[in-house]
């Protein structure tokens, strides 16, 4: 397996985009120890089932394939983060350690490498739990339970999650549990990546304690109150510093540059057979190219590609991609033609 670039941004990183002045390069030797990202949110534990077509109202389905795995947009990020040659760390809350449910998630985040020192068990509650539907056309249907109690969690201090930290990714959801702690990562230099896949105030203290917003298109327009991707990141621009993008699936990741001027990454045209999971490893993956020293267009293109090569495969964010067959796809090679590589890497 290849091995990721030097982290540290360089002196030139904009504030907006990331831009520097060096060109991208993933095959430059790796530093002794690779960049740490904390991920901030809930573990869920996922019960998928694979359908033919979602059932109309009252009726019944047969599912041919049914798996439970660990998920969330937090954990999800974190396994691409760690796929792809970093290191992570989660923090956030989980229901009561008696849990079985618990025990399992514990389990499969050891396996992944992923730092679970953060989180933090929340007696008497449950940890989140989906129901996923994946039709023939690989997009997933999701419905999540999550104890309202879970919100309420205190973090461990802020020393300790930012030691040794390189970047925070979180999701907007978590605003009330990890806003103060990100306000004091962009004090501190630590770049703050910041997943929106539901509308957010535009009071939002997390405007102005992010360096990278990402919207989903649906969050975008959500939250602008526009019902177009372009005008709504124009829109936002004007209250916070931090970079935007609006990410559209198979369309492609709309962003703004440091001019505020619009610009557009593709996406790497795949056979989508799944899709859930996807989005958080585009984050996560984005993130680590931010902290490898990346400029957001190259970071934005190996983020695409990872989460490209993820939709091929079923399995969730257990589906993520190793880094040489994103370095593959990357060169122009065919998706899937460094899969038996990236097992045995």
């Amino acid at each position: 397996m290849k091995k990721p670039v030097e982290s540290g941004a360089p002196d030139s990183l904009d504030a907006r985009t990331g831009a520097m002045d060096s060109p991208m390069n993933f095959h430059a030797a790796a530093p002794k120890i690779p960049p740490r990202i904390l991920c901030i949110g809930m573990p869920v534990r996922d019960l998928t089932f694979r359908i033919e077509e979602l059932p109309s109202r009252g009726f019944k389905v047969s599912a041919s394939h049914f798996e439970e795995i660990a998920g969330g947009n937090a954990l999800n990020a974190a396994i691409g983060i760690v796929r792809l040659g970093g290191r992570a760390s989660l923090a956030g809350p989980m229901g009561d350690a008696r849990e079985t449910s618990s025990r399992y998630i514990f389990d499969r985040m050891a396996d992944e490498g992923i730092d679970t020192d953060h989180l933090m068990h929340m007696p008497g509650l449950v940890t989140p739990i989906s129901n996923i539907m994946i039709d023939s056309t690989g997009e997933r249907t999701i419905v999540t339970f999550r104890d309202p109690e879970l919100w309420k969690v205190h973090l461990p201090d802020k020393d300790t999650l930012l030691e040794d930290c390189a970047a925070i990714l979180t999701e907007n959801r978590c605003a009330e549990f990890c806003t103060e702690l990100c306000h004091e990562a962009r004090k501190r230099g630590i770049p703050v990546v910041v997943d929106v896949d539901r509308a957010m105030s535009l009071r939002e203290g997390l405007l102005t304690a992010s360096s990278h917003l990402i919207f989903s298109s649906e969050a975008l327009q959500a939250t602008a109150g526009v019902h177009d991707d372009a005008a709504a990141l124009k829109k936002i621009a004007k209250l916070t510093p931090s970079f935007l993008a609006g990410t559209r699936g198979p369309r492609g990741t709309l962003w703004l540059d440091q001019r505020g001027e619009l610009q557009e990454t593709p996406a790497f045209p795949v056979h989508t057979v799944d899709t859930l999971g996807a989005g958080d490893i585009f984050h996560g993956a984005f993130a680590l190219a931010i902290t490898e020293g990346e400029d957001v267009p190259h970071a934005l293109r190996f983020a695409s590609a990872a989460a490209a090569l993820k939709c091929t495969r079923f399995g969730g964010a257990f589906a993520c991609p190793q880094r040489p067959e994103v370095e593959a796809l990357l060169g122009g090679q065919p998706a899937g033609s460094e899969a038996q590589a990236g097992k045995r890497a």
